[in-house]
């Protein structure tokens, strides 16, 4: 199944207004990141058991652990719970950046290092909320448009 077919039945599996909301902010995530790569996780692991809630994932950038290692996975990440809505905003390396940037602005939501968690949209400024997200999204883009010119020229000069 394709991813796409995938993010559209997971998200018309959610009661409404869930449903709606996630919809409403699939789309907008598009919007901030058009053409980005799409990802979707079951939330089960390699034996098919429930490790974690399903999500969706927008983007692409290079996760690296302690150890050094790295893998590529998604920039911003969009989840249902039992309570509501969690968006997942990944790589940010000062863990307090989001609850201090955007945590009061934000409205009645809960938030950690990279991740904002609300029950509904009518409980949040979206427009903050897409803030956040191109904050962390706008920087990598120009990141990424920089390492692909470089490689462009270097291969202009091997030519």
């Amino acid at each position: 199944m394709k991813v796409q077919e995938e993010i559209h039945r997971y998200i018309s599996s959610q009661p409404e207004p869930k449903r709606s909301e996630m919809l409403s902010l699939h789309r907008i995530i598009l919007e901030v990141m058009p053409g980005c790569k799409l990802w979707f996780f079951d939330g089960k692991n390699s034996e098919n058991k429930t490790v974690s809630n399903p999500n969706i994932g927008y983007g692409l950038y290079d996760m690296k652990y302690t150890d050094g290692t790295t893998r590529e996975f998604y920039q911003i990440g969009l989840s249902a719970n039992k309570t509501g809505i969690s968006v997942y905003i990944l790589g940010i390396e000062d863990k307090k950046y989001l609850a201090e940037t955007y945590g009061r602005a934000l409205g009645k939501a809960s938030v950690t290092g990279y991740c904002i968690k609300f029950k509904t949209l009518n409980d949040i400024n979206i427009e903050i909320l897409e803030a956040a997200i191109r904050n962390r999204v706008e920087p990598q883009n120009n990141k990424n448009k920089k390492v692909a010119g470089l490689r462009r020229n270097a291969q202009r000069e091997k030519q």
